[in-house]
């Protein structure tokens, strides 16, 4: 894995050249923002001002509509200055940086994990109405093929109110980073890995949702009690399920929520191993209102490709067993 130091001196001498231009475009784009806002705000003023003199009972018209159509009319400015400046700063910046790590990754802005992957792993059944995601990041380090990338999936629900109007809401099934890679052992069959929401809630009840969990298959019982606790396993065979969660592997596992504090789901599935890490925020976005030269906002992305790539490391899957090459 690739040190601070040699981060601080892959900045010196192959990125700030590459930020300095961005970082002009930046001030201009800020620049441009700024005016249009002042040219809005001005504008809802003296809107204001006619409304007032005229006398008239402006009423709910006066109080909300001026703000509301700043509001849009600016957020339309900024997401069309700042879209083109963000995709080149991906495409330039965070590709040097992923490349950086390791020269065999590749990456895609714009691109993401399939969603027939995503279903594959059955970590989450519920068929999505909605999938996106971006920022893919692929390719083999040593032994292991691993592919990543940020996912949102949703599904709908659609109501009828009081009055006949259909109305139709979005809910989040999953929303973060979505983690694929060779397993380092061969198997058939599948194994999942949930947080156990339900027994620290609910105690010995929620021991008995967990055997009723029919969805998931046969709930698998372990001997490390501390991973127990923390995660509920489920699995079409007993047999494999132990044999892939080794005493080694539950503990490594352990370490590595510990390491990320998120909520981790896993899979094995066919000889592959899932992981879904769930975040609210976006991933390696440029902040438009400070400046691209500090180095502590590379350290930033820096750091979260770190923890995904070490993934490999976390859970040793570059030591092939005996039975897998």
């Amino acid at each position: 894995m690739k040190t601070i130091e040699d981060l601080k001196k892959f900045y010196r001498e192959q990125l700030y050249a590459s930020l300095l231009p961005l970082e002009r475009e930046r001030k201009n784009i800020v620049k441009t923002i700024s005016i249009s806002g002042a040219v809005i705000g001005g504008v809802l003023l003296l809107l204001a001002v006619i409304l007032l003199i005229s006398g008239r009972d402006a009423g709910m018209f006066f109080i909300f509509f001026p703000p509301v159509l700043g509001g849009v009319v600016f957020g339309a400015i900024y997401y069309f200055a700042a879209k083109g400046y963000k995709q080149q700063f991906k495409n330039t910046i965070i590709e040097k940086l992923v490349k950086f790590f390791d020269q065999s990754l590749i990456y895609g802005a714009d691109s993401c994990i399939q969603k027939g992957e995503y279903l594959q792993s059955r970590i989450f059944p519920k068929e999505p109405d909605r999938y996106k995601g971006e920022d893919y990041i692929g390719g083999k380090l040593d032994k292991t093929a691993i592919q990543f990338s940020e996912i949102h999936s949703e599904y709908k629900t659609e109501s009828t109110d009081s009055k006949g109007n259909r109305q139709t809401a979005w809910h989040t099934i999953f929303k973060g980073i979505f983690f694929i890679a060779d397993f380092n052992k061969s198997f058939d069959g599948v194994t999942v890995v949930l947080p156990d929401v339900a027994e620290r809630m609910f105690g010995f009840l929620g021991k008995m949702l967990q055997d009723l969990n029919f969805t998931r298959g046969k709930l698998i019982k372990l001997e490390d009690p501390e991973f127990e606790k923390e995660f509920a396993v489920y699995g079409d065979n007993q047999v494999t399920a132990r044999y892939i969660l080794s005493t080694s592997l539950m503990e490594k596992i352990m370490t590595f929520k510990k390491k990320t504090g998120r909520p981790l789901y896993m899979s094995f599935v066919h000889s592959k191993v899932y992981i879904a890490l769930s975040y609210n925020k976006n991933f390696f976005e440029p902040k438009m209102f400070s400046t691209v030269l500090d180095f502590n906002l590379l350290l930033e992305y820096y750091n979260d490709i770190a923890l995904f790539i070490g993934i490999v490391e976390d859970l040793n899957l570059n030591n092939r067993i005996w039975s897998k090459e």
